[in-house]
């Protein structure tokens, strides 16, 4: 059964990047001198260390470890991806010709483009009619395989707020950034008495990350749990003021 499905890594306190970049996410060598990138490559550390995110990309070298395990794991289960519109144009230079899909990839949009093909089996379809439109497209070029939503993290955001997200994995780096662009928050649409409620799904430590994996069981409403009130309880909740 298709799965939507996402992953991110972040630091202790939640962020994925450093500060927001305002130049243009085009110009690859702009954003690695820019604030966003050295928070990013601290909390991805793990990943460029491991040996099958390496051969993805085409390098040598990389660690044969439990962390390529889950990358290599992470990129089987894949049949098809969403990713927003900045992470594209910021990737698409840096990935060349023979990108590290290998599957289509549907990109949430507000400026039209052809489809474009790339070696390798990745295909780049633009879509301006938002995210759960490139959800529906994603499921159906999937081949049964699961939907990886790709990033960054607005767009994740975006399609965990609208329902559309079964599974989320954090690769929790063991670090405090202090500031950046931080994973959640108010960008869900949730209100004072209702969440997202997550089922714990598989924990793995490893000495550089930990990854979290949960499954997505949707809203509910919030409510006092007052389970550890006795019945000697003097205040507002006995007296009524």
């Amino acid at each position: 059964m298709t799965k939507v499905t996402a992953q991110m890594s972040v630091s202790l306190d939640g962020f994925y990047t450093g500060p927001r970049d305002t130049e243009d996410p085009q110009d690859m060598r702009g954003w690695m001198r820019g604030p966003e990138a050295p928070g990013f490559f601290r909390v991805t550390r793990w990943v460029v260390d491991a040996m099958a995110w390496r051969e993805r990309q085409g390098f040598g070298g990389g660690e044969q470890s439990i962390d390529s395990e889950i990358i290599a794991e992470t990129f089987a289960a894949a049949g098809a991806y969403v990713m927003g519109r900045r992470m594209f144009d910021a990737g698409e230079v840096p990935w060349g010709d023979e990108p590290p899909f290998r599957a289509p990839v549907f990109v949430v949009t507000h400026r039209p483009r052809e489809v474009l093909e790339r070696q390798g089996g990745t295909s780049f379809t633009f879509v301006t009619e938002g995210p759960e439109r490139a959800v529906e497209l994603a499921r159906a070029a999937a081949g049964g395989k699961d939907v990886a939503v790709a990033g960054g993290g607005e767009l994740l955001r975006q399609v965990l707020a609208a329902g559309l997200l079964d599974q989320l994995e954090l690769h929790i780096a063991p670090v405090l950034l202090g500031e950046g662009q931080r994973l959640f928050g108010p960008g869900l649409g949730l209100g004072a008495d209702d969440g997202i409620e997550l089922v714990p799904a598989r924990v793995v430590d490893t000495p550089g990350v930990t990854h979290l994996r949960y499954t997505v069981t949707g809203r509910s409403k919030l409510v006092l749990d007052d389970r550890g009130a006795s019945g000697d309880l003097v205040g507002p909740a006995k007296t009524g003021q």
